[in-house]
Parts: C-alpha cells; structure tokens; sequence
C-alpha cells in the first residue's frame, strides 16, 4: 500500500502480474529495482494535484451537492440503504413482496463518512406496468426526477440473482437517462461472505447488466459502505471541481457560504406539516407548494405511505415541508404499512412548526360538519404540542356553480365557527379556502403560514409586558377586590410557542378564570391570535421586608438594599 501511495497505482500496475489459484485466492506483484528507484515523476506530480483538489463536502453549501438517485426493482431494499445513507429510519421498510411500500420521492441528506451528497429513495420499478396504474405512474415521475439527477445507485438483490426485471430495469435506465453510468451495488450480500464460489457467481451474472463491476453491500448491516464510498467519491470530486470551477477559489467559496447562513441566523427554517385524513388532498397541496410534481396524486385514497420530506424558499425563507399520509379511523387501521404511516405521520406533526390541517369541501357539505372525529384529534393534538395551526378546505372547485352557491357561500361562514367551537383552546384559527387541484392558493397559503409561525416565534420584553399587565387588570371585573391575586410581575420565558410566567406573592394561586383572559388578552391586543399560549405561575416568597424597615427606623439604622432578579436582599 505504501508503493501504491508514493508511486501511484498506475505505474505500478504496468508490472503486475495475478495469479488466483481455487482454494488460496490470493495476488502478488513484483516490481524492479529501476521501477523503485526511479519513479515516474508523472505520476507524482498528478497525486499531489489531486491530494490538492481534493474537497470537503462537509463545509459545502446544501444546494450546491450533487444528487444521487437509487434505482432498481421493487423490494431490493432501496429504502433501507436509503435510511443508512441518511442514519436515521426515515423512509418505511416492510416486506411486501406482493405491494409496494414507496410510491413516492424521498430526499435526505447523506453522509456516507466525509462524503455528502443529496439521495433520493425512489419507487420500485416495473417496466410492464399498464398505463394508468399507480406503478405506471410512479415509473414516469421516476423518469421526470431522473433527468434532474447526476448520478445513479442500481440495486439488485443478489439473494435472488440478476431477475428479468433487473435487466428490463437497465434498458429503462439507458433510455430515461444515457448520460448516468449508474454503480451497480448487490445488496443483501451479508448471506454469501461465507461462500466465495457464490459471491462470485452473483458478481459475474451481475456484469451482464453491462454497467461495469459491481460491488457488494449490505444495507441492513453496513457491509460494503466503504467500497460504496471509493466508487463514488472520484465521480463525486469530480462534479464538484466544474461546479466550483469559475469562482476565485473554494475556500473564498466557503466563506461566502457561512456570511450568508450567519445572515440567516434570525430566520429560521420553518417546518410545515401537511396532516388530514386520506384523500383530502394533501399531496396536491404539496406539489403546489413545491411547484413540481413531486408526490404522486390521483383519485385513489391512501396513495401516500410514505411521510414525503421536501425543502424550498419561499421569499428568502427555508421551508422544510412534510407530506404525511392520511390519518386513519381506529377501526381502518391495519397491520403493516398503513400502521406504519399513521406512527411516522405522529411523529412529523410532533417535529413541525406549523401544522396545516387539509379539510375536504365536499365532505363538509354532504356531512353538514366542518369536522369529523379524527380530524378534532389531529387539530387538539397539534395545540397540546405547542404547534401552530392552519385549517386549509381544499376542493371547493367541486361547490361551485349556479346550483351551489349558496352550499358554497354556507360553506364559508360555517367552517370557521364550528372549529372555533371544536377547539376552543385557541381563537383566530386561520382558514383558508382553495382549489389544489388548479394550482392556485400557493400564495395564500404560504401567507397564512408565515404570519403563523413569526407569531409563533414572538418575543415580548418584560417591561412591555408589565406596562400592559397594569392596563389589563384594570379591566378585569372581581367579585371581590380583596380576594384578587396580584402579580408581582409578568415575563416571557421563550418562544416557539409563547411561554409566560406569572410571579404572584405568597401561597395564592391564579384562578383558571384570570388565566384564561390573561390569555384572551395577550391574543387580542399581541395580535397572537392562531397559535397556543402557555402561562404558568410561580409563587415568590413574602418577604419580611415590613418588619425589617420598621427595625431599621426604630434603631436609627439606614437599610440598604441590594436589587436582585427575584427578591431584595437587607445587606
């Protein structure tokens, strides 16, 4: 290895000689004492031009790394080497060879040891698939996300062997995509370390596909990570050196790179949650907002299993936007996939910002109620969090008309009331009401949401808050002025979402009453309506400062006292 280093493998290789016998399987290679002592000072000069360029992909700007598609048949583990590239189970993994799991796009950042790049997990292919179908579907959107990428990842399962499919696969890949010459990686390989003959008749059946040597690797276990890695940092460099190529230098790039996020700092990425029931028209919503069709859609409900993770900007903002798939009735839920989504669904509405709420018009109008039971839980549940929240009522395209002019304009003014009622926790809910399915409302959605979330992330100083908690007692009307809490002062503890907390004297407690128009008053004159607000209380201890001044005067002593951020102190 030290030869190879300081010589390069090149020149090396122009004396190599392998002998692999049946049982020893092993290589040598001799070198002669020229070749040692004069080195091929080519050679030299183009390794240390290469240790030169080479590029950390640590410190790159996210939109500026490559993208890296994995492709192959259904259920030869795409999804779970995409979890190891992103080290997190994000995409569902379920053995379902007579269904599929993915149907949509994914993407997540990978980090395969120095290496980052962008990785999308992709849908299982099936070049029979009649035209119509979901498959059929999923094969174009493939094709339309293919023609955006640089670089491919086929897998195969070579438990299996090399399937018809996997062939039919690789005359779909030169078709959709000539330019990607994809790494051809054998997953599920863990079963046959054991067995060199087997191992190598897989590898020889696997170069029929006509893409070069393929490589082995396991994604359940992480075998073969690191051969994964030396195939594709070269191509990775490679990119990145004529992507980079035209600026004055790499590092002047990187600097640039971290003004600007240091720029960013005060605006935050948002994390916006798509949640409903199924077929309401989440996933349209999605591809309006991304402006790309990025999700597959159609009239079949429970198309989306998959909680689908995608990043845009919005007028200067990082927006992180989640489709989740559609929450289930307790009794429609089943074992499998479905019950999988509904636990990835709670877990992204736990992550989020805001939560936009998708209601469907027609149901609305047919069922004469604004919400049916799972959507009340999924809107209480989100404000237990701590979550914004937005009601979107999508498909209102289906109330228009002559005839349904007055169901549409009953619609309207009925819907906000009743949520209002249903969740009396917070007042002013946004509601929206929109036509996905015509790709309007992007701009009246993303208004909603923002307004939301700079709500949500409000900070109020102390001051400010104590001068306004003076005027508002004042309107508060007690039965009995003696028995009225007071509090020493009022401050915020954090935000996202607004915390306050009321000092009062002593042992006394605020009622729920007072609590609850501290809150109504802090929405109505903070403009905090649609978001949760929390207020606790803290009891500070009566001071014995009556007795201690009363001391102080009668001995003829001067008090001093020393302010601090709780109590004084008698020095």
């Amino acid at each position: 290895p030290s030869l190879f280093k300081s010589y390069g493998s090149a020149h090396l290789l122009n004396n190599f000689r392998c002998s692999i016998p049946a049982t020893l399987r092993f290589c040598t290679f001799a070198v002669s004492e020229d070749d040692v002592s004069k080195p091929n000072s080519k050679t030299l000069e183009e390794a240390t031009l290469a240790n030169q360029k080479s590029i950390d992909f640590t410190k790159l700007d996210i939109n500026l790394l490559p993208t890296v598609i994995i492709i192959g048949r259904p259920n030869v583990g795409k999804s779970a080497l995409f979890n190891r590239l992103i080290r997190r189970r994000e995409a569902l993994v379920y053995n379902t060879p007579d269904d599929h799991v993915t149907r949509d796009i994914r993407e997540g950042l990978a980090k395969l040891g120095d290496l980052r790049f962008r990785v999308l997990d992709s849908a299982g292919l099936e070049t029979e698939a009649t035209s119509g179908s979901i498959l059929n579907r999923t094969a174009a959107m493939t094709a339309n996300v293919l023609a955006r990428t640089q670089f491919a990842i086929f897998l195969i399962d070579v438990r299996t062997g090399l399937h018809p499919l996997d062939q039919e696969v690789g005359k779909w890949l030169r078709k959709h995509a000539p330019g990607i010459n994809p790494i051809v990686a054998m997953n599920k390989s863990e079963s046959l370390h054991k067995d060199p003959n087997s191992f190598a008749e897989a590898a020889t059946e696997a170069l029929k596909l006509g893409f070069g040597e393929p490589i082995a690797i396991s994604a359940e276990t992480g075998l073969g990570m690191t051969a994964l890695h030396e195939s594709l940092r070269p191509m990775l460099e490679n990119y990145m050196a004529k992507v980079l190529d035209g600026k004055s230098s790499q590092d002047e790039n990187l600097s640039q790179d971290n003004d600007s996020s240091k720029d960013d700092e005060s605006k935050l990425p948002l994390q916006l949650a798509i949640v409903g029931r199924p077929n309401v028209g989440k996933s349209t919503l999605l591809n309006v907002l991304l402006q790309e069709d990025r999700v597959l859609v159609g009239p079949e409900a429970g198309l989306t299993r998959d909680s689908v993770r995608a990043q845009f900007q919005y007028q200067g903002r990082t927006v992180y936007l989640v489709d989740t798939a559609g929450w289930l009735q307790r009794g429609d839920r089943h074992k499998g996939p479905n019950s999988l989504s509904v636990m990835q669904s709670r877990k992204n509405l736990m992550r989020a910002h805001i939560v936009a709420l998708v209601l469907d018009a027609e149901e609305i109008a047919k069922a004469r109620r604004s919400m049916t039971h799972a959507e009340v839980v999924i809107a209480r549940q989100a404000v237990e969090e701590g979550r914004g929240l937005v009601v979107v009522v999508n498909k209102m395209d289906l109330l228009k008309g002559p005839r349904n002019s007055a169901l549409y304009k009953r619609v309207k003014e009925a819907v906000p009331q009743e949520i209002q009622m249903v969740i009396p926790q917070i007042t002013g809910i946004p509601v929206l009401f929109i036509a996905a399915i015509d790709g309007r409302g992007r701009a009246a959605v993303m208004s909603q949401v923002i307004d939301a979330y700079e709500k949500w992330c409000l900070r109020l100083s102390t001051a400010r808050l104590n001068r306004w908690l003076r005027k508002v007692a004042s309107r508060h009307s007690w039965k009995d002025q003696g028995s009225q809490t007071k509090i020493k002062y009022f401050t915020q503890v954090k935000a996202r979402p607004p915390t306050f907390v009321a000092f009062v004297s002593g042992n006394t407690k605020l009622s729920d009453t007072y609590i609850r128009f501290l809150t109504k008053s802090l929405k109505e004159d903070f403009d905090m309506g649609g978001i949760p607000i929390r207020i606790m209380q803290r009891s500070v201890p009566r001071m014995a400062s009556g007795s201690s001044s009363k001391t102080g005067q009668s001995m003829g002593k001067t008090v001093e006292r020393t302010p601090s951020d709780k109590r004084s102190s008698v020095v």
